[in-house]
């Protein structure tokens, strides 16, 4: 039997694989490429930027909690057009394809980040549009709780002049009028999903243990809601394209995720204690479709929604 062919299509994006990192738990730029090789993946979607620099929250902002993590790391960053300076020629020289993860406080904030990427490198194929970071201001005002205000975020980032991908929250259960809402603005796709508010207490102080109180919950306990979002998404909006993320550790969890209806999927927790394990799942994806005699990876899309 020939290779499988793992060619994926994200709307009108052709990736060479299905794999890439999550926004938040790979760095701005080359920090990962020593362990994973970057230019083999997918493609790469950096740390959240803002149109300006931002320090995040207090410490502590990470903490064990079961199987999982706790952050709250508050989108701590350079900045746009520090990136673009700084990371963004790197990533471009290595062959990249990077997908840049944008955030704002206001609608008009992340109209700023995204026009900023309008000069980005041709490396550069994508925007995802960070609307469910639980992260900022004590957890209020999460966009992608709000479908107007999520459409208004997108129509606002169409000066990225990239395809535009909304990352959705699962602490809703509106989340299907959201991911229709940001596709009738221009959303190309929707990734699925981001963390779970979470909160841990110390035994001793009897308080929080993370600076900023709660945080988002993230790793393989979340896994199978990831796998609900994604799978009641597809359900409601078969024509949405979706990019799966949460729990991925083995090359199975993005099987799964793909077969829910992802087109492409994100690892991210589990590059915290594996700094390779994007290449790993990739490579365990191939090895299950050549046990599975699954020719084009591409086939498995939706698969658990026929019959």
């Amino acid at each position: 039997m020939n290779p499988p062919d793992l060619s994926t299509r994200v709307a009108d994006l052709v990736l060479a694989n299905p794999v890439m990192t999550a926004s938040g738990t790979a760095g701005h730029g080359l920090e990962l490429d020593p362990f994973v090789g970057l230019a083999g993946l997918g493609a790469h979607v950096v740390k959240s930027l803002a149109a300006f620099e931002w320090p995040g929250n207090a410490a502590p902002r990470v903490h064990p909690a079961g199987d999982g993590m706790l952050n709250a790391i508050g989108l701590q960053g350079p900045g746009v057009t520090a990136w673009l300076r700084d990371d963004a020629p790197g990533l471009d020289a290595a062959g990249v394809r990077t997908v840049v993860s944008i955030w704002g406080r206001t609608v008009e904030d992340f109209g700023r980040a995204a026009d900023l990427l309008a000069d980005a490198p041709d490396s550069v194929i994508a925007v995802e549009v960070n609307l469910s970071c639980p992260n900022l201001e004590g957890r209020r005002g999460i966009f992608a709780h709000d479908a107007t205000l999520s459409a208004e975020v997108i129509a606002a980032t169409a000066g990225c002049g990239r395809p535009r991908w909304a990352k959705l929250s699962p602490n809703t259960d509106r989340v299907v009028d959201v991911a229709s809402a940001v596709h009738d603005a221009g959303a190309a796709a929707v990734t699925l999903s981001n963390t779970l508010l979470g909160l841990v207490l110390d035994p001793l102080t009897r308080r929080p243990v993370l600076g900023a109180g709660g945080g988002g919950y993230s790793g393989r306990p979340i896994h199978a809601v990831a796998v609900r979002t994604v799978y009641d998404v597809r359900a409601a909006l078969p024509a949405l394209p979706i990019i799966g993320v949460g729990g991925v550790s083995t090359g199975w969890d993005a099987i799964e995720l793909m077969l829910a209806g992802a087109g492409a999927i994100q690892v991210g927790t589990a590059s915290f204690a594996d700094p390779a394990a994007a290449a790993r799942v990739r490579d365990e994806l191939r090895r299950w479709c050549t046990e599975h005699d699954v020719a084009a990876v591409a086939d498995l899309v939706g698969a658990a929604h026929r019959t």
